[in-house]
């Protein structure tokens, strides 16, 4: 128990509080007490602290994490529709080229990085160019934003050439310490086996090993993506990735929708982060992740971009989840818990964050949202994973706290002003459609 009589922010008197601990405890009529931003208490009874929060009526669980996106691509959302994935990428690079720099990056992802708060998202594994530039826009929200350097072989729209991107790589952790915001874990992304040759992907699992970074990267997103990479290289993605030392660090696939028994293998204990809406939307195809979890690997859950999947709802993700499992796996009354907890403290373990946050226990980050349960849609409550999964959604969710912060306050973020981030937006878009 917290010695303090008081701590900074008391959490009073919620209807429930859905810890996702070991034994996926769900609390009545509990309270939680929070001081540095960590999880100090939780009680049966109100505590006392220097700010209280009246969680009456509310649901209160950890904040959702979603394991893959782009969220400075919540620019070009709608940009690229009734294409695979490949005509996909062709449309979206060639807008990029046409308006992204480091300021559009970074407005970009402040205005992804607030639609994820909103919808009760606290934590976010953010793949993108201009990486400081878009941790200033995550951070600026409230985020808790993990970026990291990306490779290509070739010199992106940021100019760098392969020896700048492994120094730029080298000051990633310095440059994230003076930008701020919540601690993460440090990351290396290399975007894929199609775009980074196996000497630079050797080189890259070598400097993560130096760095005691994890690695993100796109593997396996489609058949046409493995089946170009068999006729470049005569490999499958994992295989190549496993080879060159990549699967020896933590490593998070995006995707891996398409993955072999020996593939799984290899990937062992490493993470998958399963974007179910962007692959049924881009004709990618369905990820068997209960054999996933079956073999050993971590699976959390991802929105992936703006521009495939058109919104950062990890409500609808957890949705789709649930419904492919059942879809393939048949109906089970433990489906929605499990998939609750891919959302939450199975996605922090696939990013290897599970000892900071994703379950409401003594000592953790206080990554904090409040669901409002006065809504038609969410009564009776008899079963309460069941309704957060296949009932709930963004617009139910009322707070979000991050390290204790409250920077969503009755639906409204207490750090962006959301007009002037818009008319900001509409000049950036204006500028694309004119080119």
């Amino acid at each position: 128990m917290w010695q303090s009589s008081m701590f900074d922010l008391a959490i009073n008197g919620a209807e429930l509080i859905v810890t996702c601990d070991e034994k996926n405890r769900v609390l009545s009529k509990s309270s939680i007490g929070i001081t540095d931003g960590v999880i100090a208490e939780v009680s049966s009874a109100p505590l006392p602290a220097g700010k209280t929060f009246d969680a009456q009526g509310k649901l209160i669980s950890p904040g959702l994490i979603n394991t893959h996106t782009h969220l400075a691509m919540t620019l070009f959302r709608g940009w690229a529709e009734g294409v695979d994935l490949q005509g996909f990428l062709e449309r979206v690079w060639a807008a990029e080229g046409a308006i992204m720099n480091p300021e559009t990056a970074e407005l970009g992802t402040t205005l992804g990085a607030l639609e994820a708060l909103l919808g009760g998202t606290t934590t976010a594994l953010d793949m993108y160019l201009f990486p400081d530039a878009a941790h200033k826009g995550a951070v600026r929200a409230g985020l808790r934003h993990i970026s990291g350097p990306i490779f290509f072989d070739f010199a992106g729209l940021d100019g760098l050439e392969w020896a700048d991107r492994i120094k730029f790589a080298r000051s990633w952790n310095e440059r994230m310490k003076g930008i701020g915001g919540p601690e993460v874990p440090l990351y290396l992304m290399p975007h894929s086996t199609y775009t980074c040759s196996p000497e630079h992907l050797h080189e890259i699992a070598s400097l993560a090993h130096e760095l005691g970074a994890s690695i993100h990267i796109h593997a396996s997103e489609n058949i046409k993506e493995n089946d170009d990479v068999a006729r470049r290289f005569g490999k499958t993605p994992t295989e190549i990735l496993s080879e060159t030392g990549i699967l020896n660090q933590h490593t998070v696939y995006g995707h891996g929708v398409h993955l072999s028994n020996s593939d799984l293998e290899s990937l062992g204990n490493n993470g998958i982060a399963h974007c179910p809406g962007s692959n049924l939307k881009l004709a990618s195809g369905i990820a068997d992740v209960t054999e996933y979890v079956s073999r050993g690997v971590k699976v959390g859950l991802g929105t992936d971009g703006c521009s495939s999947s058109n919104d950062l709802d990890m409500w609808s993700v957890m949705r789709l989840a649930g419904y492919l499992i059942s879809q393939s796996r048949g109906p089970t009354k433990s489906n929605a818990e499990k998939i609750f907890r891919m959302a939450t403290i199975e996605g922090a373990a696939t990013l290897g964050m599970e000892k900071r946050v994703g379950s409401i226990e003594i000592g953790k980050r206080a990554d904090l949202i409040a669901i409002d349960l006065n809504a038609p849609h969410l009564i009776p409550l008899h079963n309460v994973f069941a309704q957060l999964v296949y009932a709930a959604g963004r617009s139910d969710v009322s707070d979000v706290w991050v390290d204790g912060h409250n920077v969503i306050q009755n639906r409204k973020s207490t750090l962006i002003d959301f007009s002037a981030l818009m008319l900001q937006v509409q000049d950036c878009i204006t500028a694309l459609t004119s080119k």
